[in-house]
């Protein structure tokens, strides 16, 4: 998936060109839940925030918290994910998400007043505006939205053939598979949508792909950006989904489907088959990639803050399971998600609506039942965060469910992660503020 509630194993701006997980914007927003008391000093330095509106925030959005960073990147998540399990979204949440598009098609993370035309300057994003894209063309019957949307993104596709969050800044594995994700569900064939140089948003992915370099463990990797490369978890698992066409929404291959790892042949850091990378060669090495780091670590993926120890990232996890389900690798992808049963809940309490998405969507790829999640009714949970669906199939209660903070029981690696990002805050916001200047 490109911001969504996992924290980015990296921090500032994705416009400033240094490195930044798709999902920066939500995970922006879990810090303010979890870090705010670390550095409110650095979010009330924002100009133009809309924390005084926040307080009220617009009828039908979902989630409780400052939408400045990803209102439409959690509102798209919950609503796609509602659609996913056979709940119908209030009318009142679609509405609100329509209402944020502006007329050249963009979305931008959050517009106070839809009711104004969106400045010329105003930040437009991919990420939000794929996210839009792939919710409003499940739930139908916004054709022209959906069509405007993808018109804008082609528009800012990069001559490589990827986009990048922030149009005109360096492409990213992260939102070049956002895209490819929009494209799909908006019923485009994305090899056939081409830059100026005749790439396609394929090409564009697979530059992004280490292969063979560097050391062993990091071989069939994806980086994040091509400056300073590195292997990257989070880029990993959106280009192992991405680059086979997938976007958030994967359907379930079967308890039991199992498509063999095959990580590169690599021998003095090339690998040995030669001729061009296939899309299925690629999400295998990605998967082998991913597989690695999750025995490595417990089933789990990690992230670190700057001045952190790492820490389990769960949003990155979740997005791995989704991606090995992708492949069809589902016994592997088994034991995250056995991980994310046990340890997850908290932290989609204290996230809010695309975390509780997050894990629908990781469920629904595995085959797995939502709505009896290690315990936790996730449907239920994430209805409570938005407002009333108009109609909900197959609803079960759950007493853990009900998506509010109880105040107890926080895994102490969670407090972690909020503290480590409320130390970093001050930077991304302030990198933040200065690409806006």
């Amino acid at each position: 998936m490109a911001p969504t509630a996992s924290l980015a194993q990296q921090a500032p701006a994705p416009h400033s060109g240094a490195p930044l997980a798709r999902r920066a914007a939500t995970a922006l927003a879990a810090a303010l839940v979890l870090g705010a008391a670390a550095a409110p000093a650095a979010h009330a330095a924002v100009p133009g925030s809309p924390s005084a509106a926040a307080k009220k925030l617009p009828d039908g959005l979902y989630g409780t918290k400052d939408p400045q960073y990803d209102g439409v990147w959690r509102q798209s998540l919950a609503l796609l994910a509602q659609h996913t399990v056979g709940v119908r979204p209030a009318a009142s949440g679609v509405r609100w998400l329509v209402g944020q598009q502006c007329a050249d098609g963009a979305f931008t993370a959050f517009r106070a007043e839809p009711g104004k035309p969106c400045a010329a300057k105003a930040m437009r994003d991919t990420n939000q505006t794929a996210a839009a894209v792939q919710a409003l063309a499940a739930l139908g019957g916004h054709r022209d939205a959906v069509d405007k949307a993808v018109g804008w993104l082609k528009s800012v596709q990069n001559d490589d053939g990827s986009w990048s969050s922030m149009p005109g800044s360096p492409g990213d594995a992260n939102s070049t598979s956002v895209v490819i994700g929009a494209l799909a569900a908006a019923g485009q064939k994305p090899a056939s949508v081409t830059s100026k140089k005749h790439k396609s948003p394929y090409d564009g992915l697979l530059t992004f792909r280490l292969g063979c370099a560097g050391k062993e463990d990091a071989h069939g990797a994806f980086t994040f950006q091509l400056k300073g490369a590195a292997p990257n978890a989070d880029a990993t698992a959106a280009a192992a989904t991405g680059v086979l066409g997938k976007g958030f929404v994967v359907a379930p291959t079967g308890r039991g489907a199992h498509t063999p790892l095959t990580p590169p042949a690599c021998k003095d850091g090339k690998d040995k088959k030669a001729g061009p990378v296939s899309a299925a060669r690629a999400a295998d090495g990605g998967a082998a990639y991913l597989v690695a780091q999750l025995d490595k670590n417990g089933q789990h993926l990690l992230s670190a803050m700057p001045g952190a120890e790492p820490q389990p990232d769960v949003g990155n996890t979740a997005d791995a399971v989704v991606a090995l389900a992708a492949g069809g690798h589902d016994a592997e992808a088994r034991r995250p998600l056995a991980w994310l049963q046990k340890n997850a809940a908290d932290w989609a309490r204290q996230s809010g609506p695309a975390a509780y998405a997050q894990l629908v969507l990781a469920a629904h790829a595995t085959g797995s039942d939502p709505r009896s999640f290690g315990g936790t009714d996730l449907v239920t949970a994430l209805n409570a965060t938005g407002p009333e669906p108009a109609a909900v199939s197959g609803k079960h209660e759950d007493a853990d469910a009900s998506g509010k903070d109880d105040g107890g029981g926080i895994p102490w690696w969670i407090i972690g992660v909020g503290l480590a990002f409320g130390a970093g805050l001050g930077f991304l916001l302030s990198g933040r503020k200065r690409d806006r200047l």
